[in-house]
């Protein structure tokens, strides 16, 4: 692998972005085709259903892709889905060489698509930026590997670590610049959760308004159905795509939230409460790969606490609060630093006058 071939896989990683958000529960991929030193083709994956990267980038190029070589993200495809096999294209329009990011973890795909392109005597080269192909493509991974949805809790927070004031104010602690990019985070998700307690306090929306974008499934975990017929969340369009998460079965109890278009979601109890574990496990079988939790903390320190969130970001404003206010974990029993939760810093950057932190729990770094 020499500087060209690390160049052409960055245009693809960036053509990749473009669908980041759109794709699910397909992960993200970009292509491009080169020849003679040149571009003559590339592509992305735009949605679920549609045409695949590579794809795209031959039909850009046309009869000129023989001899060409291909940079391309993931693996391609081997199989018939919605769309038919990537590699059985590539081998027909007569590819010379592939170079490609990462070996697609699907077992449907797992290897069969280089051993395709090999058969067929094209030199393939895998492992092109791989850190970078498998950063894109986390809720996707996590989906094949575990059956669970990629978790991202993201909160913003006063300078002394607090989330809310002691009477439960906490609009708005963070500055526009960062709200901007919390919906371009909810538009990039499958789904995104709250619990009942952040409901009752704020009535939000749950919807993406500061940038353009689809809205995301909108999750309230409430336990024994306290969410009123009321709130926004439950109003209009925005019921049809809400869930209720709940211990409670009783079909009767379930029928005022079903007639306003929400689905009611009955999960297994633990300590009274909805077990996160199993609704993790529920919203993956419902095609959920990618979570933003937004809140609270009791909602936000359970999933801590039973190692369910993979990503952390935390949005500092230059306030203070004091010892009054709600911390966005509420976990309590550490009693020495030993026992503490570890966490690796990923990146910190300006966000207007705020602090954008990105984080992962120790625990939590597998996918990296």
């Amino acid at each position: 692998m020499i500087s060209t071939d690390r160049q052409y896989m960055k245009r693809a990683l960036a053509l990749a972005k473009k669908g980041v958000g759109k794709t699910s529960p397909n992960p993200a991929v970009g292509c491009v085709i080169v020849k003679n030193g040149a571009i003559i083709g590339e592509g992305w994956h735009k949605r679920a259903g549609g045409h695949h990267a590579e794809v795209h980038a031959l039909e850009m190029a046309g009869g000129a892709a023989e001899g060409a070589d291909v940079y391309v993200t993931l693996e391609p495809c081997s199989h018939t889905g919605r769309t038919p096999p990537c590699s059985d294209a590539l081998i027909r329009a007569g590819i010379r060489r592939v170079f490609i990011g990462m070996s697609d973890p699907n077992p449907r795909v797992n290897g069969c698509g280089v051993h395709a392109l090999q058969q067929a005597g094209i030199e393939t080269c895998v492992g092109v930026l791989e850190d970078e192909c498998r950063a894109i493509n986390h809720p996707f991974l996590k989906s094949i590997s575990t059956g669970m949805p990629y978790v991202t809790y993201k909160c913003a927070m006063t300078l002394d670590g607090k989330i809310a004031s002691v009477t439960g104010e906490s609009r708005w602690i963070s500055s526009d610049a960062s709200r901007k990019i919390v919906h371009r985070m909810r538009a990039d998700s499958d789904a995104i959760m709250v619990g009942v307690d952040t409901i009752l306090a704020d009535n939000p929306q749950l919807t993406v308004r500061h940038v353009r974008g689809k809205n995301p499934l909108r999750i309230i975990v409430d336990s024994h159905l306290r969410t009123p017929e009321s709130v926004a969340v439950l109003s209009g369009d925005l019921a049809q795509g809400t869930i209720i998460a709940t211990i409670e079965s009783n079909p009767k109890v379930h029928a005022r939230y079903i007639r306003s278009g929400a689905t009611v979601l009955v999960c297994n109890s633990e300590n009274g409460r909805v077990s996160l574990g199993d609704l993790w496990k529920k919203l993956g079988e419902l095609g959920v790969q990618s979570l933003l939790l937004e809140g609270g903390s009791h909602l936000a320190g359970e999933a801590l606490r039973l190692g369910l969130i993979d990503r952390c970001i935390f949005f500092y404003a230059p306030k203070v609060i004091g010892s009054d206010g709600f911390s966005p974990f509420a976990i309590t029993g550490i009693t020495d630093m030993a026992h503490a939760v570890p966490y690796r810093t990923v990146s910190m950057r300006h966000v207007g006058p705020d602090i954008m932190v990105t984080t992962h729990p120790e625990n939590q770094c597998s996918l990296d």
